[in-house]
C-alpha cells in the first residue's frame, strides 16, 4: 500500500523518536550531542544498494538491522562505543508496510546496541533502494584500536565464526547447490549480522590493532598487515568454521572461510599475556573468542594448512571495482 503524505509525514511516522536526554535529535537542520572530554569522535557510514548488497525481495525488518549492524561493526572495530546515527534513505516508490517494517528493524537495533536515529534524509530513487548510514561514537584518545598499532608477537583474535554469510550467499545467488537446511542454517547471519558491540567497547587498552571482516578474513587481515608494516601466521584448523558447513566440499569451505565476506566480527591483535584477559571477557559478554595465529616481524602473510606452510598473495576477498567478487586461494587440497 503506498503510504499518504509528505516527505516529512515519513520521517514523523517512521523515524521521528525521543532523543537521549541532552542529545537534539530528529527535527533541526543537525542533530547535537556531547562527547567524554577523555574521549574522541568515532564516526563511519555505509551505503547499501539494492542489486549489490541486498537482494530486492529481502525482508525489510531484516534490511533495517542490517543498515545499522554494518556501521556498528566499524564502531566495534576501533572500541567505541555508539552515541547515535543517521539515515539516510532513497526510495523508488514509497509503502507503508515496508517503511514499517523497515523501522522496525532499524530501530530494534539502534535501541539494544544504544544507536539512536538522530537525523537524516529521505529522497526519490530512480533505481530501486538507496541505503546510507553515519555512525558516531566515542572512544578514549589514548586507546583507541587502529589497524596500524599490531606488534611483532601478538596473537591474532576472531569473534564469531567465519563462512556463513558467504555460503547464504553463494546459494541465494545459484552459485552453490546444497541442503536447503544450510541456507536455512546460514541465512541469518547474512541477514541479521551480529557485530560484538559491548564486547568491543571493552578492547582499548586490552588489544593493539582491530578491523571488522566484512570482505574476507585475509583481505581485512591484510589491511592490518600492511598498516602495522608486519606480517602474520595463521593456523587455518584453528579458524572457527560455522558448523552448517560441515557438509559442504572442503574446497567450498575453504574458500568461504578465507576469502568470504559479510562477516561483521572482530580480527584484532593482543598481546599474549592479554589471553586470560580477553577469555573471561569473551565469557562474560557471552562471545565466541578464538586465537588463530600471530603477527610476525617479517612482511608476508602464511597460513599453516595440514601442516603445511602455504605463502598467501592475495586478495582473496571482495571488492566492489574488481572483475569478480572473491579471489582464488591458493591452498592444497588436503
Amino acid at each position: 500500500m503506498a503510504a499518504s503524505g509528505s516527505e516529512f509525514d515519513l520521517i514523523a511516522r517512521y523515524f521521528t523518536r525521543p532523543a537521549p536526554p541532552g542529545t537534539l535529535g530528529v527535527g533541526d537542520d543537525c542533530a547535537l550531542f556531547a562527547v567524554d572530554p577523555e574521549c574522541v569522535l568515532a564516526t563511519s557510514t555505509d551505503l547499501l544498494i539494492e542489486g549489490v548488497h541486498f537482494f530486492s525481495d529481502v525482508d525489510p525488518v531484516g534490511l533495517g538491522h542490517k543498515s545499522l549492524a554494518v556501521n556498528l561493526s566499524d564502531l566495534a572495530a576501533m572500541g567505541a562505543r555508539p552515541l547515535g546515527c543517521l539515515l539516510g534513505l532513497a526510495l523508488p516508490s514509497v509503502s507503508e508496510s515496508w517503511l514499517s517494517a523497515f523501522a522496525k528493524g532499524f530501530h530494534a537495533l539502534a535501541d539494544t546496541s544504544g544507536c539512536p536515529l538522530l537525523g537524516g534524509d529521505t529522497t526519490r530513487s530512480l533505481a530501486g533502494h538507496t541505503i546510507s548510514v553515519t555512525v558516531f561514537g566515542q572512544v578514549p584518545v589514548a586507546t583507541a584500536l587502529r589497524r596500524a598499532a599490531a606488534r611483532p608477537g601478538d596473537d591474532i583474535w576472531l569473534t564469531g565464526t567465519l563462512g556463513a554469510p558467504d555460503i547464504a550467499l553463494r546459494i541465494l545467488q545459484g552459485r552453490l547447490s546444497a541442503d536447503p537446511t544450510v541456507l536455512q542454517a546460514t541465512r541469518p547471519f547474512l541477514d541479521r549480522p551480529q557485530p560484538p558491540l559491548a564486547f568491543a567497547a571493552e578492547l582499548p587498552g586490552k588489544a593493539h590493532a582491530a578491523l571488522d571482516i566484512s570482505d574476507g578474513l585475509l583481505q581485512d587481515l591484510g589491511h592490518i598487515l600492511k598498516a602495522s608494516e608486519c606480517g602474520a601466521r595463521l593456523v587455518y584448523q584453528c579458524l572457527p568454521v560455522h558448523p552448517s558447513l560441515s557438509t559442504l566440499p572442503e574446497p567450498v569451505v575453504r574458500q568461504a572461510v578465507l576469502s568470504g565476506g559479510d562477516v561483521y566480527q572482530l580480527c584484532f591483535t593482543a598481546a599474549p599475556a592479554q589471553a586470560a584477559s580477553l577469555l573471561a571477557l569473551a565469557r562474560r559478554y557471552g562471545v565466541q573468542l578464538t586465537r588463530v595465529g600471530c603477527i610476525t616481524p617479517e612482511p608476508g602473510l602464511v597460513i599453516e594448512y595440514n601442516g603445511q606452510i602455504m605463502p598467501w598473495s592475495g586478495p582473496g576477498g571482495f571488492d566492489h571495482f574488481s572483475a569478480s567478487a572473491t579471489g582464488a586461494v591458493p591452498l592444497p587440497s588436503p
